[in-house]
């Protein structure tokens, strides 16, 4: 365990450094290219990434704005694209939080809107680990983390806006995949328990099913579907358990 908690933020940020600033890096170095190819200046690019900080919603944000939608519909689609981190969020927050010593809420509302696929599928798994068994330790370390991240992130992003002729269409896209795939990676990677596996192996199921017959629901019914059938699984089995 972290002796002393200050040093969890420096250790966040160390290990933000590696691969998870590099994969982030990458694919926020995409999305600048194709936001120099919507048009937006630096700034919006900036300011998409901080305060979206999700590729699939900026990219929304991108594709809502390019169509001439409404500025209520473009809300909501990059609402509806967020969606995924409400259950993220409520599986992290706790392990940051000890009963009535807990931090104010204005304190957990500011450190939630760090939460991403990234950052939440490390700290899942760094939490588990003895050095971090301290709160204030996992406190510091996803805010050093993540502040990490998010830098990369947004200094990517510029570079690829300001190198837009270096790189061609088909990389463009490719870079923005590599966020996602990361995650899936982590996400299979880190699968150890029986509920792990059946989430997986339901949603992935379901998302293939849904993809041949209705492609833009295929996400949302692996999301809904495959998690409401492995809870169910998982309940059945503890009862016969």
């Amino acid at each position: 365990m972290i002796a002393d908690p200050r040093r969890a933020l420096v250790l966040g940020a160390r290990e933000a450094l590696g691969v998870p600033a590099a994969v982030l890096g990458a694919g926020f170095l995409g999305y600048g290219s194709l936001a120099a190819d919507a048009g937006y200046p630096v700034y919006l690019t900036l300011l998409a990434t901080f305060a979206i900080w999700a590729l699939p919603g900026q990219l929304v944000l991108m594709e809502m704005q390019a169509a001439g939608a409404a500025l209520a519909a473009t809300l909501i689609a990059v609402s509806l694209s967020a969606a995924r981190f409400l259950p993220m969020t409520l599986t992290l927050m706790p392990l940051m939080r000890r009963g009535n010593n807990a931090r104010r809420l204005w304190q957990f509302l500011l450190v939630a809107q760090l939460v991403s696929m990234t950052t939440w599928a490390v700290a899942i798994r760094r939490f588990e680990d003895a050095d971090l068994q301290d709160l204030e330790a996992r406190w510091r370390y996803f805010i050093g983390f993540s502040a990490v991240c998010i830098g990369s992130a947004a200094l990517c992003a510029v570079i690829g806006q300001l190198l837009i002729g270096a790189l061609p269409p088909l990389a463009r896209f490719g870079l923005a995949l590599l966020t996602p795939l990361y995650f899936f990676v982590t996400l299979v990677g880190e699968a150890r328990s029986k509920a792990s596996v059946t989430a997986l192996v339901c949603g992935a199921g379901v998302a293939l099913a849904l993809h041949e017959v209705a492609p833009g629901w295929s996400l949302l019914g692996a999301g809904l579907i495959g998690g409401s059938a492995a809870f169910l699984l998982q309940r059945t089995h503890a009862r016969r358990g």
